[in-house]
């Protein structure tokens, strides 16, 4: 992937318990890429006790991707070979540095997460937000990182166990949330359904990108310090499927498509629109403090 083995460890067994660098960034890359988006609610959500419900999504998201992040950094800043393109600021890497200054080609989240809110390649008339899309999004995803946080606090890498147990307890609220508001809107009016049917099938098929192996989540669990995601496949179909049921919504027929290829680095063109709004300010003034 190209960071380099991590910060220099007293040694070899002690190495071998942390998550790879890779591995922490494709987690924090999910999490600051989807709180980037459900961001962009702030002061559009239909009414405005989910302005705040979002707000707040989004700021547990960042502050796990903040968690990360700053644990790579100190990891990273021990051996500090950038990936190749990369143009790091003058200076120690931080949080800030993997979360600005980093492509999208380096970024490793889900392409899932990239998306814009509406369905589809051209967007809704004057590309409005559509509500059922990130309701459904946060829905699919929620019922993954639950389980993936729950089997983390086992890590064999400590700081990531703890940051997991953390992490557990926000991903159980936004699971919550957007299950609740899944079954509303399958489950309300015509066009509510509609809405949130039209979401469903466009979205589910990116999701298969959840179970398909890569280098970074292999050497993650050959130490035992990641999850083993495909294992968790069947319990996750059963969640989706329940609620599914339960919204009066249709699971789409499997159609074989291409399968999203954001873990190696492949991503849509909507993050590149999406990191250039992210990371402007901190682009503009290198190095600064607020």
């Amino acid at each position: 992937m190209g960071y380099g083995p991590g910060a220099r460890q007293n040694s070899a067994s002690s190495y071998k318990k942390q998550a790879p660098i890779d591995y922490l960034l494709h987690l924090a890359d999910n999490a600051v890429v989807l709180g980037q988006r459900n961001a962009e609610w702030c002061g559009h959500a239909p009414v405005l006790e989910e302005d705040l419900a979002m707000a707040n999504n989004s700021l547990d998201l960042i502050g796990q991707a903040r968690l990360l992040y700053q644990y790579a950094a100190e990891r990273l800043n021990g051996d500090v070979r950038a990936p190749r393109g990369a143009t790091w600021p003058a200076g120690a890497i931080t949080e800030d540095t993997l979360a600005y200054f980093r492509g999208d080609s380096d970024f490793r989240n889900y392409v899932l997460l990239e998306l814009p809110h509406h369905t589809g390649l051209v967007p809704a008339a004057g590309g409005a937000r559509d509500w059922s899309v990130s309701i459904v999004r946060n829905f699919l995803y929620s019922a993954l990182m639950v389980q993936v946080w729950e089997r983390l606090q086992q890590s064999t890498d400590e700081h990531l166990a703890a940051i997991a147990a953390k992490s557990l307890k926000e991903v159980r609220y936004h699971l919550r949330h957007s299950r609740d508001w899944l079954l509303r809107l399958g489950d309300g009016t015509e066009e509510s359904q509609r809405r949130a049917q039209a979401a469903l099938d466009y979205l589910l098929p990116f999701t298969e990108e959840f179970w398909t192996a890569s280098a970074l989540e292999s050497e993650a669990n050959a130490s035992g310090s990641g999850v083993d995601v495909p294992s968790l496949r069947a319990a996750w179909h059963q969640m989706v499927d329940e609620a599914i049921a339960e919204a009066t919504l249709k699971r789409p027929a499997d159609v074989k498509r291409y399968v999203p290829e954001g873990k190696r680095g492949v991503h849509s063109e909507y993050l590149s629109y999406l990191l250039g709004e992210m990371q402007s300010l901190a682009r503009a003034h290198p190095g600064a403090t607020w």
